[in-house]
């Protein structure tokens, strides 16, 4: 039987144990990753946030005063720590723009203001099989759509994980998944029929 989290976190806080640590990041690594990526939409970038999460992470443990409380659910408090890595990046390249309360619900208004150079989701997954469309279609969702999802299926929150990590409402954090999920069902249906529109001269 594998040991819990908590456990591997105390091993490595209390005795300094590397084999510990080291194992709760190998449990960890492909869920922090696949958010990350699919925040920045960049793996080059998202290596980058990745490495200076985990030092965070380090620091953060290493400290006496840290952010980590044993209540805390580690991977959440991972995901917390590689989100404001990934906000910062976003925001210093005006890629993402924090909402006010009032606007929570009105994705439209504050969305259609903000850049989006990422490639066309028919440009990226041109004969490639539906995990590629999947995927292409995630990055065109907007930031906090996308989010959810990452967050839920990428990392395998639960969606009172996911409200409190965003500071949101559990209600909100459903309702960013829903409509991610009607939003990514229509854009792979248009990609899908694009393949067989005739070539016209």
């Amino acid at each position: 039987m594998h040991p819990a989290d908590e456990i591997l976190v105390a091993r490595y806080v209390e005795a300094a144990d590397q084999t510990a640590f080291r194992t709760l990041l190998e449990r960890h690594q492909e869920r922090v990753f696949g958010y990350l990526r699919g925040m920045v939409r960049d793996r080059d970038v998202a290596n980058d946030l990745f490495q200076e999460t985990f030092l965070r992470v380090i620091r953060a443990l290493n400290e006496e005063r840290g952010s980590y409380t044993r209540q805390d659910k580690f991977l959440a408090w991972v995901l917390r720590i590689a989100r404001n890595a990934a906000l910062d990046h976003l925001r210093a390249r005006k890629k993402w723009q924090d909402i006010a309360p009032e606007d929570d619900g009105d994705e439209s208004v504050w969305w259609d203001r903000l850049p989006d150079d990422a490639p066309s989701a028919l440009d990226i997954i041109r004969g490639k099989d539906d995990v590629d469309l999947l995927r292409a279609c995630i990055d065109r969702l907007s930031p906090e759509q996308r989010e959810v999802v990452l967050l839920r299926h990428e990392s395998d929150l639960t969606f009172r994980e996911i409200a409190d990590l965003t500071g949101c409402s559990i209600n909100t954090a459903l309702g960013r998944m829903r409509y991610a999920l009607i939003n990514l069902r229509r854009m792979m249906e248009d990609v899908r029929q694009s393949e067989f529109l005739p070539v016209t001269n």
